[in-house]
């Protein structure tokens, strides 16, 4: 990225200072797209235009902090007059909270994540078979995002598994209404429902937000472009800041498509290309352009630099994943310490998780540190997330999302269509669910069968959120795990291996709430009260000095001097998954658009691998990999061709040998008495 003190350059200055319309940024992996949107917020308040009244918007927590530190060096303003830095989802947020009542939901409506999500569409389709389960979430979180609702969705299914999926949707949406309860879908689907159909609350909210910045514009899908289009109005006052070179989410509903709807819709946008990169060396960005340059073109760029050669880009191929997982430890270690180096300017990238456990046991075996990306924090475990709902209900029992979880984890006999009734007569007297279990007038809604449990539940957690005001943690806490079954729940929903490493989670989990309860002198509802943050408390990764080992989709945003990618074959990247049946010939493949676009975003996909590197990347592939018990044989990837770089088949060599030499020699050369080497 651009240093804060290097002079904006000629393109920077020109995006940051229009403002007579609509404006497009292609920006290049590594032009400073960042700095420039935070430079021209500045801008627009030298301009006059009322701080609070700018809006950035981009995808992630990470990277909405970002921005608002650096715009905090640039402007500095009291908190309230601030501008609005946030992801869409929390934009989302804010509009559902100030026009609930004209949504037809309570003010202290849910927000269900994705795990209390699934639960709900898995009730629905009536299934334990995970993979289907998991197709049908995604078909309806493509169906939100495209704005299509049940109805429209079962007119337009095709053959069972289209209708199976759109009743689900459909029982899933009436659930979620009875619950007043929505989807992190709904957070940009109801605003754009809103907006839409109510003249007035749009006039609002584009008097509220009078100009708007969007980050990552590539990654935008359909109702997050409409969401846009409706905010910006008439007056389009907006920049988009984005690169059609790195559009890597088409799977869960981002579109190229965007960029072209933008020019129609817009006949006078500005568009402006960032391409000076201040990221990558030569060679890196030479791979990355000759690769990027087989796709099609809606904005032509070609990235340079003026950061040097760099290293030369390597290949290097292996007999089998074994080997290349050990070459990598090898070169990786070698390296380093010829450059005198730290851990954490290194990573290791590659398609998919599956990849990963090789990776981890050459590196453990060579005393390597690194962290896992996109793998599952401990605080993401099932079985960790059903108690944090207990503790989090002990300590607000307005909160109903943890109420739906914990009534319904281990079961008690409240089923869907009891919740669906105390969901719709909370909604209907805007009390919370635990609330309105207790009142009389729910006598008359559910039958003495389907009240004994929930009320019998509610006496329960009043007895316990008693106890955890005033008894050690502790006890209270090891009473609750007891009384609520939850070690026989566990063992009665898997097999006792599994159920066994979930009931090991869940000692570690409470052994750590009774440590922290301890240190801070605190009952378990002092420590429940915070039980929100938990998730915080797991290790900071970026802290660390360590190799990062990470899928590509996670590494996108970041940046390392050194790059492994591993698996560059035909299968892996471009990835054979999605790409159904056996590639056509080259005439049919340029025929059949859908296997064209896949192949494109996988294209996509290896540019952002490229373009991680600052200094050196090593790029490598196997003739052999494992695939179960059998070893299945590969092809280079044609991406390496793309770049121009030689993909020899791999030769009986010790490349990983050479490199434990390479690295003993420095070793003892240093340890001679004598001025050390120095860092390369």
């Amino acid at each position: 990225m651009a240093n804060p003190v290097t002079p904006l350059n000629p393109a920077q200055r020109e995006a940051i200072r229009y403002l007579d319309g609509p404006c497009l940024v292609i920006a290049g992996a590594g032009s400073g797209k960042t700095r420039v949107i935070t430079h021209k917020i500045a801008h627009l308040v030298d301009a006059g235009i009322q701080p609070s009244a700018i809006a950035a918007i981009t995808f992630t927590n990470k990277a909405a902090q970002e921005m608002q530190e650096r715009l905090a060096a640039l402007v500095r303003l009291p908190e309230r007059e601030r501008p609005l830095v946030s992801t869409f989802h929390s934009l989302g947020v804010q509009i559902v909270r100030s026009e609930a009542r004209a949504l037809g939901l309570k003010p202290s409506f849910s927000i269900l994540d994705a795990d209390d999500a699934t639960a709900i569409v898995q009730q629905a389709l009536a299934t334990t078979d995970r993979q289907l389960l998991r197709a049908v979430v995604s078909r309806i979180s493509l169906w939100k995002n495209a704005m299509v609702d049940p109805a429209q969705a079962l007119a337009q299914a095709r053959g069972e598994p289209d209708t199976s999926a759109a009743l689900a949707y459909r029982e899933y949406a009436a659930t979620l209404s009875a619950y007043q309860a929505v989807d992190f879908d709904d957070l940009i689907r109801l605003p754009v429902q809103l907006l839409r159909d109510d003249p007035q609350a749009a006039q609002r909210w584009r008097e509220r937000l009078r100009y708007l910045l969007v980050d990552e514009y590539q990654d935008t899908n359909a109702s997050q472009y409409e969401l846009l289009r409706l905010l910006a109005g008439p007056r389009a006052a907006f920049t988009a800041v984005g690169d059609d070179d790195q559009s890597i989410y088409g799977w869960r509903g981002a579109t190229l498509e965007n960029l072209e709807r933008l020019g129609r819709d817009y006949p006078s946008l500005r568009v402006i290309k960032l391409e000076q990169n201040y990221r990558s060396c030569l060679h890196v960005l030479q791979a990355a352009n000759r690769l990027i340059a087989h796709n099609p073109k809606l904005h032509e760029k070609t990235l340079w630099s003026e950061l040097g050669p760099g290293d030369p880009v390597t290949v290097v191929a292996c007999d089998d994943d074994e080997q290349e997982a050990e070459s990598v430890a090898a070169r990786l270690s070698a390296h380093r310490f010829e450059r005198r180096g730290h851990w954490a300017d290194y990573a290791v990238l590659y398609r998919g998780n599956h990849q990963a456990r090789v990776l981890e046991q050459a590196l453990r075996k060579e005393k390597i540190p690194y962290v896992l990306s996109g793998g599952q924090s401990f605080f993401e475990r099932s079985e960790i997330r059903d108690l944090l709902a207990w503790l989090r209900l002990l300590a607000n029992d307005e909160d109903d999302p943890a109420f739906i979880r914990a009534v319904t984890t281990p079961r008690r006999g409240v089923g869907t269509a009891t919740l669906a009734a105390l969901g719709e007569y909370a909604g209907q007297r805007q009390r919370p669910m635990f609330a309105a279990l207790f009142e009389s007038g729910l006598e008359a809604r559910l039958a003495p069968r389907q009240l004994a449990p929930l009320r019998e539940f509610g006496a329960f957690i009043n007895r316990m959120a008693a106890r955890a005001t005033r008894e050690p943690a502790a006890p209270v806490l090891d009473d609750l795990i007891a009384a609520i079954g939850y070690r026989a729940h566990l063992f009665d929903a898997a097999d006792e291996k599994q159920a066994a490493a979930r009931w090991t989670h869940v000692t570690d989990f409470l052994d750590w709430v009774k440590k922290r309860a301890d240190e801070d002198k605190a009952t378990l509802a002092q420590v429940a009260q915070s039980v929100a943050l938990l998730s915080q408390l797991d290790r900071r990764d970026e802290d660390l000095d360590a190799v990062r080992l990470s899928t590509v989709h996670a590494a996108k945003g970041l940046e390392f001097g050194h790059v492994f990618v591993v698996g560059c074959e035909e299968g892996i990247l471009p990835h054979q998954g999605g790409l159904e049946g056996e590639e056509p010939d080259a005439s049919e493949a340029d025929a059949d658009p859908a296997w064209r676009a896949r192949i494109e975003e996988e294209r996509r996909l290896m540019y952002v691998a490229v373009t991680r590197a600052r200094r050196s990347l090593t790029l490598s592939w196997c003739a052999r990999r494992r695939r179960g018990r059998d070893a299945v044989r590969r092809e280079p990837s044609r991406f390496l061709t793309e770049m121009q770089l030689e993909a020899r088949p791999p030769a009986r060599q010790t490349d990983q040998a050479d490199a434990r030499a390479r690295l003993a020699a420095l070793q003892a050369l240093l340890a001679r008495p004598g001025k050390p080497p120095g860092a390369g």
